[in-house]
């Protein structure tokens, strides 16, 4: 079980020609260790991308993504790492989402299938990241 973060659906969606490749192999490999989720945050970023609800449920299905609502102790999580961050200088230009991201696989023990390490390897040490 694994949980994926946007940036690797989007490279399958809009079939990326730097990362296509590698997103749909760590994709194969999840899938065969178990289902592997999208949560809400997810969710929602890949829902800018799409035409309508109906396109993007039906490129998840392909896909073979599951839905993994966000447990209450990783809001609350993302919430103080995030403060955390913020207190020590972070800007506020779009970073919420991943503080939601790496609650949630912390709080849930899921790995995390992404491209966009850095936040996640300062606020969450404790997830395993597939990455790059």
């Amino acid at each position: 079980m694994t949980l994926v973060d946007s940036n690797v659906l989007v490279d399958v969606i809009s079939k990326d020609q730097t990362w296509l490749a590698w997103s749909m192999e760590q994709l194969t490999r999840c899938s065969k260790a178990g289902p592997f989720y999208v949560n809400s945050i997810v969710y929602a970023e890949l829902a800018v991308k799409m035409d309508s609800e109906d396109d993007l449920e039906d490129a998840l299905h392909i896909i073979g993504a599951e839905f993994l609502p966000i447990p209450k102790p990783a809001l609350y999580l993302a919430a103080k790492v995030f403060g955390r961050y913020r207190k020590a200088g972070g800007t506020r230009s779009s970073t919420l989402p991943d503080f939601f991201i790496g609650a949630h696989a912390q709080v849930t023990g899921l790995p995390l299938l992404t491209r966009d390490v850095g936040r996640y390897r300062t606020y969450f040490p404790k997830v395993k990241l597939i990455a790059p």
